[in-house]
């Protein structure tokens, strides 16, 4: 019997390892490459906190985005403490669509200005947890383009001595598995060529095309995409308008919540299921700027576009816009404010075999564990709430949430 399943067993060890348990921004922020300065966090937060100004205050945007009563005070802390503190969780360099076309000479200078600035911001302590770059894809068109900025920018960085722990590499527009294949090999050659470990270079595939998620042969390339990476896609991220271009949707419906988008994304969540690849859904284009009614009614989109991604298990997307971050962080904070006494009632119930009345099954355990350690991660409870309520502290959390980790650390 044991012969017969060891290559069941070598297929679910190596490619269904199971999430690794760090930490998942709740958005990436995209800007233009060329815009990118160190100081640019602490501007997006101090123009989120304007916006929240000119709108009468926190406490008030958090009351007109749907928070109760009871938790308005709380959320409006959370959210504004957020803003001041880490505005931005992920910030991707733009080199692909929000950069454009603009020559050799000027791509090649931006692209190695803007990794001095991610030095910089280092070195002073005010780089964004995970950055990095979107290059342009392995198109025909823009391949070559698209190789030369993501080696320039990986040089540039290399020149301050190692690479930001957090560096993010996205690769935009994939079609096949064989442009994901090809990106896992060029990966290699770069840690070759500048001496980096081996499994150092890791990237995000953008879900975008039509023919990633259906291919000719009416399967999905997605997880045979994810598994020609060899373990170093690291993320699916879903294009809300260059997919629902592609497929003709109008522009006026073009959205995350159409159905085409949910098909889209429903493939992909199953397809990285238990790979250890994270997802993240995509942006709205509809941006907090104009008077004050459009902003309120851009928040309000932004809300509860965000809450319906949460609620489907998308614990990230995009903003475009420095006012975007005030939806998102009081989206991200009452979600898991309102879930976390009672997920935490019932992981305590679980552990003291109380019983509740709820029967909770151990993967329901573990994803109710892994629910309130992402609360305590975005800020949305404190880890004293946590041992109070759940009644263990976060690391034992963190075990019951990835019960394999666990196990793999105990292994001689």
């Amino acid at each position: 019997m044991e012969r017969l399943l060891a290559p069941t067993d070598r297929l679910l060890a190596e490619r269904y390892p199971g999430d690794d348990g760090s930490r998942q921004p709740v958005h990436t922020v995209y800007v233009p490459g060329d815009r990118y300065t160190p100081a640019l966090p602490d501007e997006w937060g101090a123009a989120a906190l304007a916006a929240v100004s000119a709108q009468g205050g926190m406490p008030a945007v958090v009351r007109l985005l749907g928070a109760p009563d009871d938790l308005v005070a709380d959320v409006a802390a959370r959210a504004e403490a957020k803003l001041r503190a880490e505005p931005i969780e992920d910030l991707r360099l733009d080199f692909e669509d929000g950069y454009g076309d603009r020559g050799d000479v000027t791509e090649d200078a931006d692209v190695r200005r803007s990794a001095e600035h991610i030095l910089a911001a280092v070195e002073r302590g005010s780089a964004p947890a995970h950055i990095g770059i979107r290059f342009k894809s392995l198109e025909v068109p823009t391949r070559g383009r698209g190789i030369r900025s993501l080696d320039l920018f990986l040089a540039t960085l290399l020149e301050g001595g190692e690479l930001p722990p957090g560096l993010r590499l996205t690769l935009p527009k994939v079609t096949t598995a064989g442009q994901v294949e090809a990106m896992a090999r060029l990966c290699e050659r770069f840690e070759q060529h500048y001496g980096l470990p081996e499994g150092r270079l890791r990237f995000e595939v953008q879900v975008e095309t039509p023919q990633l998620v259906l291919g000719p042969d009416g399967t999905s390339p997605l997880p045979a995409a994810i598994h020609a990476g060899r373990g170093r896609v690291s993320g699916l991220h879903y294009g809300t308008y260059d997919y629902s271009a592609s497929l003709g949707i109008a522009a006026a419906y073009q959205s995350m919540e159409h159905p085409a988008a949910d098909h889209a994304k429903s493939v992909m969540q199953v397809a990285a299921a238990q790979t250890g690849v994270r997802v993240s859904d995509g942006s709205t284009n509809l941006l907090p700027v104009g008077d004050a009614e459009a902003v309120r009614a851009s928040w309000r989109q932004s809300a509860r576009l965000t809450r319906r991604s949460l609620e489907r298990g998308f614990y990230q997307g995009w903003d475009l816009h420095p006012a975007q971050l005030v939806p998102r962080f009081v989206a991200n904070i009452l979600f898991y404010r309102e879930g976390f006494v009672p997920a935490a009632t019932r992981l305590r119930d679980d552990a003291e075999g109380a019983g509740g009345v709820v029967l909770d099954e151990p993967a329901t355990v573990r994803a109710l564990a892994a629910f309130v350690v992402r609360a305590a991660a975005c800020g949305a409870v404190s880890a004293d709430e946590v041992t109070d309520a759940a009644g263990a502290d976060l690391a034992t959390l963190m075990a019951r949430a990835h019960p394999r980790l666990a196990t793999d650390e105990e292994t001689p």
